[in-house]
This record gives structure tokens, sequence and C-alpha cells, in this order.
């Protein structure tokens, strides 16, 4: 066996000895050792592989598959562009906390420089945003098998702590098995590249460093982060009896969560006794302006471990690690009114949205996002695209504590949506699996439904919200009147693209639903990857965003 052949079974071996259960590969000359390597794994049982021919969707799927997972997953490619296709994903994976480990497959050093095909200088591509391991190339002499084994323990341990991580590999030619002597030489019956162990060192635990009072008028907001942090601070808040407003992705343990709490937040000015003494803040929330108008109001604590927890005002204290039971020694009395109150006010203002929903011409964005949530069989994933769809759950819909909400809110981009919604089903198998996404997001990621015959292919229904155009815009300050000239051509970005064709394409089932009974319908469990498509109308977005917090404010402060 050749150097790079034998290099690459000892990659590939040690990713499945320490639990990297999917890898996905892109189609290339350079990462050819890894591809048959990880083929020859995936034979055996040893990992599942999944292949894609565009990069940029494979590093998307690789980490829906982590995330669904809660293992790091891999993705391989070649070199040169290929590699720089995957940043999207590394950035998300990096400011989510997601463990993507990249492969990237390189040309060996005397190519540099030499003007050699696909040869850039991608080590470090993706820094600061990924942890590089630098792989030697591999050569016929002994003592470098444990060093290989040790590099991808290293890699998959950074990556279990939640940090992206490139293992650049340069391969020197011949790139596929030459079936000549085996190298390294077997040792006691054994294959020289099984001839080495070693583990991962263990990982640190931040402890708990609530040292201050906790007020008995505190709200907790929840954003994206560890489960099991997020479901520890949400108990603190049940038995301190503090009202909890939770991003649609927040992990809450099943506690009671307000509904249309984003919208309770705009209006606060006109509720003096809904104002808290002190705000808790659980990982990183990102969807809503209110959470953002109540740093510099009140005392606010970061709990999380995440490098960057939420606080664009740079007015919150940090404390890393826990928020649990052991600190209820710091809340300071309990008041029964403060949660009555925050309570009533979320009742009268769901009442009143849910009217208004009604009533309004179907179909809205807010009314698809809340009959979604509400439609979903329990046990269902659900994958919530950037911009209005996971805003439109966050106003109007109902928590469903059995089901389980993703979002990319890493970096929050489009990119890349329908392949980690793909990646987060084939994950999560036992689960029916669905994805609401917006039009744009849909076809910035069209290529997500390319999914060779012999690939894994999800259960999973995707909805799309087709509004010709970019919706979230219509809600900013660019979707003002004083603006409409410009608005159409550079923000609106209407496309007037045929969903149906293009699913036809990927050989794609599609559906149009055109009422509500036809959108419940199409919602019910089937096998295999299907789109439902809902046309809306992009100019009454604004319009109804305006009655319903209007709504929200005269009925619940009224």
């Amino acid at each position: 066996m050749n150097p790079s052949s034998a290099q690459a079974m000892v990659i590939v071996d040690e990713l499945a000895r320490n639990d990297v259960r999917h890898v996905v590969v892109c189609p290339g000359s350079r990462n050819a050792p890894l591809s048959v390597a990880l083929f020859e794994a995936a034979q055996e049982g040893k990992l599942q592989l999944h292949v894609r021919v565009d990069e940029r969707s494979a590093g998307f799927l690789a980490l829906g598959l982590a995330v669904a997972t809660r293992r790091p997953a891999a993705v391989v490619c070649t070199s040169g562009t290929a590699v720089a296709n995957l940043h999207p994903a590394v950035l998300e994976a990096h400011h989510a906390g997601v463990g993507l480990i990249v492969i990237s497959a390189d040309r060996p050093p005397e190519l540099h420089g030499s003007g050699a095909n696909q040869t850039i200088d991608q080590r470090n591509l993706f820094a600061p945003a990924a942890i590089l391991v630098d792989f030697p190339v591999a050569e016929r002499r002994a003592g470098l098998n444990p060093v290989w084994r040790g590099l991808v323990c290293r890699a998959v341990a950074q990556a279990e702590a939640g940090h992206p991580v490139q293992v650049n590999v340069p391969f020197r030619e011949p790139l596929l098995p030459t079936f000549g002597s085996e190298w390294p030489e077997p040792l006691d019956g054994r294959p020289g590249y099984e001839r080495w162990t070693t583990s991962a060192p263990p990982r640190l635990v931040a402890s708990s460093r609530v040292d201050f009072p906790l007020p008995a008028r505190t709200l907790m907001v929840v954003g994206s982060g560890r489960p099991d942090r997020a479901a520890a601070a949400c108990e603190v808040a049940t038995r301190a009896g503090w009202p909890i407003i939770a991003e649609p992705v927040a992990t809450t343990g099943g506690a009671s969560v307000l509904r249309c709490g984003p919208l309770l937040l705009g209006s606060l000015d006109r509720a003096e006794d809904l104002r808290p003494e002190a705000v808790v803040v659980v990982g990183r929330p990102t969807l809503s302006r209110g959470v953002r108008g109540l740093m510099g109001r009140a005392p606010v604590y970061g709990i999380g471990d995440h490098p960057q927890w939420t606080d664009p005002q740079y007015v919150a204290i940090h404390v890393r690690g826990w928020l649990d039971t052991t600190d209820l020694a710091y809340v300071q009395g309990h008041d029964p009114e403060w949660l009555t109150a925050w309570r009533t006010a979320a009742e009268r203002a769901a009442t009143v949205v849910d009217k208004l929903l009604e009533e309004d011409e179907w179909p809205s964005g807010l009314r698809v996002a809340r009959d979604v949530v509400s439609a979903l069989p329990s046990g269902a994933l659900l994958f919530l695209g950037s911009s209005n769809p996971v805003r439109d759950v966050d106003l109007v819909a109902e928590t469903r504590t059995d089901v389980a909400i993703h979002a990319n809110r890493g970096v929050a981009g489009i990119d890349g949506n329908v392949s980690a919604a793909i990646g987060l089903a084939l994950g999560q198998p036992d689960r029916p699996a669905y994805a609401l996404l917006g039009d744009l997001t849909f076809l910035h990621d069209s290529n997500g439904l390319l999914i060779g015959p012999p690939e894994a292919r999800p259960d999973m229904t995707i909805i799309v919200l087709n509004d010709d155009g970019g919706g979230i815009f219509s809600l900013l300050e660019q979707g003002a009147a004083e603006h409409k000239n410009s608005f159409e051509r550079v923000f609106g970005t209407p496309h007037d693209a045929d969903l149906a064709a293009l699913c036809a394409g990927y050989r794609v089932p599609h559906i149009l639903a055109e009422s509500p009974s036809q959108l419940q319908a199409a919602l019910r469990p089937e096998p295999g990857l299907r789109v439902v498509e809902v046309r809306a109308d992009r100019a009454r977005l604004r319009d109804l965003h305006a009655r319903v917090r209007a709504a929200v404010q005269d009925a619940a402060f009224g």
C-alpha cells in the first residue's frame, strides 16, 4: 500500500474509533485516498457515508448531522476552491458552537508556488473561525503512524468541545491503492495501520460562578445554546417564579414559556408593572429587537460558555458555566404577582393575535408559521429557515415541548439551509422531519435537493413560503414608504421562479397548498422528500405586522 492510501486509511479508522458517525464526501482527485478509505469503512459499517457534489451543500449537511446527533460530523473535499466553498458552514459552526470537522485534501509542499492546478495556500483558510490541524505528508518511513492517529484525536477532541476544525492533509501521488507490498509492514499479525491506538484528552466543564443577588422580579430570556444548560436554568426560573421568554430553538426542559413574548418585549414602555429588575440571558438570543432593547434597562446576566454571548450594547455581566438549582440561594424572595402579570399579558396577546390572523386574508407568513407548528405530529423535528420563518414562529407560534426545533443561528445566513435541514433529518431518521423556509432561502440552496440515487434520502417535508422575494426587508427600515422607489429592485428582489419545475428537475415531489386545509393535509407524515409551496403576497407584510403589534399593545397594556 502506498503512503497516501495508508495515511488516509489511518485517518478514517481513527475517525470511526473516536465515534465520528457521519462523514460527507465531495468528489475530487486529490482527496481520492480519503474517498476510497471512507467507502470501505462505510461498507464495513464503521460509519455512515454521504456523498454530495456541491461543497457548500455538503458543509451544511455535515453541520445538520452534527447538530442532530450531538457528535462531530466531518466533511471531506479536494484542494483549491472546493475548500473555500466550505467557509459559510464553518462560520455558522463557529458562531453556533458546533463541532464540524473539515478534512481538506491538499497538494504536497513542492507543488505550492509552482503554478500547479487547484493549488492554493489553504492552511488556516478559515482562521480564526476554525482550529487548524496540519498533517505532514505521508512518507515511507517508520514512526509516522502514531502521529497521524494523535492528530485525528486532537481534531475530534476540539470538535467535541464545540469548535470547527480544519484537518489539512497533503497527499502525494499515487492517490489510489497500488496493492503492492504492504506498508507499514504488519507487526505481530496486525496490519501496520492498526498498530497504534490512543485516546482523546478529557474536556473540562466550567462550573457555575453565580455569586450575585437575583431579585424576585427577574425575567429570563433563552436563546440557542447547550440544551442541558438551558434546561437547568429554566428550572431555576420556574422555581423562582420568573417569566421565561424563549426563542424557538431554545431548549427549556419542559418549562412553561410565554407565548408572544417578543411582541410583549417591544411594548414594555407602556407596562411599568412588567419591567424587570434584572434580566438573565441564557445562551444566544438573536431574533428579537425587543430582547436587545432590554439590555441596559436593568442589570443583565449572561449565562453560557460560548465566547460570543449576546450583548451588543456591552452591558451584560458574563457568567461562564451553569445556572442551576443550587443558585436559588441567591434569589431574593418570591413575588407571585410578577409571574401572574406576565402570564395575563401573554394570554391577552395570544388571543388577539389568533383572532387577527384568522380574520386576515390567507396566507401570511405569520399564519403559516403558527399553523405549521400547531399541526406537526408529536415527536417531529422542525428546521426553520433564516430571515422571516424563524422570526414568525418566534412571534406568534405556541411553544411545543414535544417538537424539536432547529435553525442556523450562529451567523444566521440563508445559505445552506436546505442541506442543514436534510442533515438534521438524516441524523434523526426516527422522527417525522419538516422544514419551513422562505423562497429566497430555498432557492439559495436548491442544490441541497441534489441527492444521488445511492444516497440516503430523508423522510422530510419542506414547506416554502413563496412571496417572490426578500420579505424580511419589508419589515426593516428600507421597507418604509419613503424608500419605495429603490426597494423592489435592490431589496425586494423578485425572482418569478417556478418552484414546481425546479423540484421536477431534481425529481422531488411538489405540492401547491392553496388553503389552510390543503396545507394541513400536506403536513401528514409520508415517506420520502417533498416540497410544499405556499404562495403569499409580500405587499401586505409590513401592514400586517404593524396591525399585530398595535393589537398586542392595546390588548395587553391598553
